[in-house]
């Protein structure tokens, strides 16, 4: 189907939030969208707030896994169901502005851009704006984004045409390690100032964890990306002062 986004969300005992994540897909002003959304085994009320949503929405795909297999495998699953021309990533408790996919789709479509992001806000566990803005730059290469990660994963949206695969890899900071691989490839990703998207910041959130972000992050340059010690060393100290601004000025 012509300029179908499929959305990939996992989701796991995700009871608390996940209705308004959904609400902000449906109430999108851009309709040609499928939302595939995968159960990765959760023993709250997930399910059964999926199974509701999916009767009553027919682009509400529902993938019900019997074991549980981490975020990772989770998005991949969505990702390999996806019919779309476009992917985007909402987790299950973020949320979209109505006119998300509209302005992004068209900011892609009239400028041929195969990788997008926007600026997005912060908001605190029970969904208060908390005025923080984390905003995109207009663009970055593989070497910018090594120095940290400006990419919201709520803000992608990726036209999968233009790549031959698109697979999260299973460690932790996933996401960044995707943009990375995809980007390494010579690949430009292009950012919207607006803000199309809020993150729910909690005590579990992965930005709430700061030691453990920086070890993922080494991993992801020596293990994944295979860097150089020195060249490592000087991308997570990068690192570290941009994730310092990012979050505190």
């Amino acid at each position: 189907m012509t300029n179908l986004v499929s959305i990939i969300m996992p989701a796991y005992n995700a009871e608390k939030y996940i209705a308004y994540s959904i609400e902000s897909i449906i109430a999108q002003d851009y309709p040609n969208w499928e939302l595939l959304v995968v159960d990765d085994c959760s023993n709250d009320g997930t399910r059964k707030i999926l199974e509701k949503y999916s009767n009553l929405d027919n682009r509400i795909k529902l993938i019900s896994l019997d074991n549980n297999c981490g975020v990772a495998k989770a998005r991949n699953i969505a990702i390999n169901n996806s019919n779309g021309k476009y992917i985007a990533f909402l987790d299950s408790d973020d949320i979209w502005h109505p006119d998300k996919l509209t302005e992004q789709i068209s900011f892609m479509s009239k400028n041929n851009y195969p990788f997008s992001f926007t600026s997005y806000e912060l908001i605190d566990a029970e969904g208060q704006e908390t005025k923080k803005i984390i905003n995109a730059p207009p663009k970055v290469d593989y070497q910018g984004l090594l120095k940290g990660n400006i990419i919201g994963c709520l803000t992608v949206v990726i036209d999968k045409g233009h790549y031959q695969n698109i697979s999260m890899p299973v460690i932790k900071h996933e996401d960044y390690a995707t943009w990375l691989q995809l980007l390494k490839g010579g690949s430009t990703a292009y950012g919207m100032s607006k803000v199309l998207a809020q993150y729910r910041k909690t005590n579990t959130s992965v930005s709430s964890n700061k030691v453990k972000s920086v070890l993922w992050t080494w991993n992801i340059y020596r293990s994944y990306l295979q860097l150089g010690l020195f060249k490592s060393v000087f991308c997570i100290t990068s690192y570290a002062v941009n994730a310092f601004k990012k979050h505190y000025f």
